[in-house]
């Protein structure tokens, strides 16, 4: 017999995220009916706010901060998710931990459309599609084999992917009908359980040596700030691409701009070191890279389903069921993610 659901005080605060943008009708009708739901959308979560709405809730859907001596002030808290979509570090993790707190990210909802996004930017990279549009654009198109002398095909090719986590294990199924022979590094992630994703595990210097197209996936964390760089660049082969959908901070973003302009690799990215790029950054005239402006998983769609991974798992909490949506923040390694919040300026 189901377990029966227990009324739950609930405190909403999703700035930066807007609550027409992350919840319908529906989704708000379930949130309700778990019990006595306080939506704040007008600035910061104030001490006075705190202590009236905040210090009585069951469960918290925002990232406004919550140190430790917030968290002594709400007794009854039992889960906190993060709508914005990163495990930011503004709440006091072991503190959680400790005290029953569950702490979750809707993150997993970016997964398949930035996964789908990485493909599209991996076939332009390996045949050249948008350099043939500006090329033509300019009067200076090439036809038949001559526009394809640095082109290669997906097809039966060498892949690697740097990390295998939501986005990765959302970019596998993606690339399998093209055949490609697939290596993953992710020091994470056991070689038994990357195999039984069809990829073989790898070191990262077999990933860049033995790839003609590489895409990197990984998120960034204290252990991999920039740990792609000019000597990782160099062991990638002559002409090979690299994809890059994750987070800037885990490249030297200078030296791939170096290695992408001297030609020794073609390069796709939706991220950079400083969002907005400013006018004159240099990746704006880079030769053999290809830009897109952070838009990967931004779809209508993907921020329509934070609502409903963060309504399904309050409804299981609520039944005194663990969550299985939403992605749980671990205490080995969240203290060791390095995530910014989103830019919604």
């Amino acid at each position: 017999m189901p377990n029966s659901i227990t009324s739950k005080r609930i405190f909403l605060a999703p700035e930066p995220r807007a609550m027409s943008d992350i919840f319908d009708q529906s989704d708000l009708a379930r949130l309700r009916a778990l019990g006595d739901v306080f939506v704040h959308e007008a600035g910061p979560v104030t001490e006075a706010l705190f202590d009236e709405k905040v210090a009585h809730a069951d469960i918290i859907m925002g990232q406004f901060d919550l140190p430790e001596s917030r968290l002594k002030r709400i007794p009854s808290l039992r889960a906190v998710f993060n709508v914005e979509g990163n495990f930011l570090p503004n709440i006091d993790y072991a503190y959680c931990f400790l005290n029953g707190i569950r702490v979750l990210s809707t993150s997993p909802v970016f997964a398949e459309p930035v996964a789908e996004a990485a493909l599209g930017m991996a076939i332009d990279v390996a045949r050249g599609i948008s350099k043939s549009d500006r090329d033509f654009r300019q009067g200076a198109e090439e036809y038949g084999l001559a526009a394809n002398v640095e082109a290669f095909s997906l097809f039966r090719q060498d892949v690697g992917l740097i990390g295998l986590g939501d986005l990765g294990r959302a970019l596998v199924p993606l690339l399998r009908p093209f055949g490609c022979r697939l290596r993953a590094y992710d020091p994470w992630l056991p070689a038994e359980y990357i195999k039984t994703l069809g990829c073989e595990t790898a070191t990262l210097d077999e990933v860049l040596r033995r790839s003609r197209l590489v895409i990197v996936v990984a998120g960034v964390t204290s252990q991999n700030q920039g740990f792609l760089g000019e000597q990782e660049f160099a062991a990638m082969q002559k002409g090979s691409g690299l994809v890059l959908v994750s987070r800037a901070a885990v490249v030297d973003f200078d030296a791939m701009l170096d290695f992408a302009e001297r030609g020794h690799i073609r390069v796709a990215t939706d991220v950079f070191p400083q969002e907005p790029l400013p006018a004159s950054h240099r990746a704006r005239h880079t030769r053999n890279l290809i830009l897109c402006a952070h838009q990967a998983g931004a779809l209508d769609a993907a921020i329509k389903q934070i609502g409903k991974l963060a309504v399904g798992d309050a409804e299981l909490i609520a039944r005194g069921l663990p969550p299985i949506l939403c992605k749980l923040a671990q205490p080995e390694t969240v203290k060791l993610l390095r995530s910014k919040p989103i830019d919604k300026s």
